[in-house]
């Protein structure tokens, strides 16, 4: 039960909340388990029920009937967050956005797009594609474009095409007390107002529930290809990156992959002819001359640091192969040592600082003993571990938490953040003050106050307290 609604205002929520959504109020125990946590390993919450809405305007009667009897909202798209954003942890109404799926307006000349909130980048890139459209922002995972834009998401293409942030012109979100409001628009640029699209995106359902995205769209490039290049060491890796962005070669993607985490991607998704080795994976988009142009600098850089030259996936089903054994990295790393959870690690640097930030890492990980092999969008200074811990042991839990806190404090003394895409959730609120400043935090805690003052947007987040 909520530690802010009584039973009583509780069971009559969930009483009016019936009879607009009838059967889409549930209070089953499947259904309020499969919403009582995300892919993290923070522990899991049930909620008291589960809504699943098709509206706005059904998510704003509900939220203003929540907000009347102080029950708390926890947004909830496709379920696949890492830092515990969606555990409802103070009980209430799990909201569901999922069947939220309306791809609502695709303008082709403009390259934009409205969808609702509980769409996917899959389901809107199927869409597109006879269009000669896509939506470039890939975090891999099956997640819902709402989602993505509550967690400021990034991802493989970030490099180039920018982040989440970078690629929604404007939203429609429901605020706590039922209002309803539009922030942004359809054009690129406007100098009228606050930017209210930029404060609700990244901010964890903490502030409002996002309902409909607009979207910017980029034109299929003439030419891709993909590479995948080994290296000697992995100081040779990431020298080559810093090398690459800071001769403003635009590639598309530029992924790392130490050699553990290539290990993994070999066992796993079945990559033949690679060693065990520290490893680039590479993507270029433009022209059929610019690709040339580029990957031929690219590789150069790279065999200047230890390069073994590039091996090429240019056909479609070879590259979706190799970019499916990225983004399945998380699991394959598991698979590592059956048994074992994960427990992932998020940290971005200025692009020179990358060798700093990712060598220190190394060595932390090797002085613990543990097994976490590192990946990352290296293009725009982000990378991860995947801690392997086995389950039911708070030892090595603690050793898991004591490894990430070093690489976060590393990040951080280099004029890095705590998270590059992955939020800040239940698991990163430690880190908010040491990186943001106590002011700063009041000021954030100033307009949560504003916009949720009887704080039932997602409590417990993003603030320690």
């Amino acid at each position: 039960m909520s530690e802010i609604a009584s039973e009583t205002a509780m069971s009559r929520v969930i009483r009016e909340a019936e009879g607009f959504l009838g059967p889409r109020l549930s209070r089953n125990t499947a259904l309020r388990e499969q919403h009582a946590h995300g892919e993290d390993t923070n522990p899991p919450v049930l909620p008291d029920a589960v809504a699943f809405i098709e509206t706005t305007e059904e998510a704003a009667r509900l939220l203003a009937l929540c907000n009347a009897a102080r029950v708390p909202v926890v947004p909830f798209g496709a379920g696949t967050s890492l830092e515990g954003h969606v555990t409802p942890v103070r009980g209430g109404i799990s909201l569901d956005l999922s069947r939220m799926t309306g791809i609502l307006e695709i303008n082709q000349a403009d390259l934009d797009c409205r969808v609702e909130a509980g769409v996917t980048r899959q389901q809107l890139n199927a869409h597109l594609r006879d269009q000669g459209l896509f939506f470039p922002v890939d975090p891999g995972s099956e997640c819902t474009l709402g989602g993505m834009c509550a967690t400021r998401a990034s991802g493989t293409n970030a490099v180039r095409y920018g982040t989440i942030r970078e690629n929604t012109l404007g939203l429609t979100v429901a605020l706590a007390d039922g209002r309803v409001i539009k922030t942004g628009g359809r054009v690129r640029k406007s100098a009228t107002g606050y930017d209210l699209t930029r404060l609700f995106i990244g901010s964890e359902g903490t502030l409002g529930v996002i309902t409909e995205i607009t979207l910017k769209l980029s034109g299929i490039p003439e030419a891709m290809a993909a590479a995948v290049c080994q290296f000697d060491d992995l100081a040779g890796a990431v020298a080559s990156v810093i090398a690459i962005i800071q001769a403003g070669i635009p590639v598309a993607r530029i992924e790392l992959l130490d050699d553990d985490a290539i290990g993994a991607a070999i066992a796993y998704s079945k990559l033949t002819g690679l060693a065990l080795r520290p490893t680039l994976f590479f993507e270029f988009h433009g022209s059929e001359a610019s690709v040339r142009e580029q990957a031929e600098l690219a590789e150069a850089i790279a065999r200047e640091n230890g390069g073994a030259g590039f091996r090429w996936a240019v056909a479609e089903e070879e590259r979706a192969r190799l970019w499916k054994a990225r983004h399945d990295l998380y699991w394959a790393g598991l698979a590592l040592k059956p048994g074992y959870f994960g427990v992932t690690t998020d940290a971005i640097v200025p692009i020179s600082k990358l060798a700093e930030a990712v060598l220190g890492a190394k060595e932390d990980i090797l002085a613990s003993g543990l097994t976490a092999p590192i990946v990352g969008h290296v293009g725009d200074g982000n990378f991860h571990t995947v801690i392997l811990i086995p389950k039911d042991d708070p030892e090595a839990l603690a050793r898991a938490w004591a490894l990430d806190r070093q690489i976060v404090a590393r990040a951080l003394a280099l004029g890095g953040s705590c998270s590059g895409e992955h939020g800040i959730g239940i698991g990163k609120r430690e880190f908010l003050a040491a990186e943001h400043g106590a002011e700063a935090i009041a000021v954030m805690r100033s307009l949560k106050t504003a916009l949720d003052p009887h704080g039932i947007l997602n409590p417990g987040k993003i603030f320690l307290n």
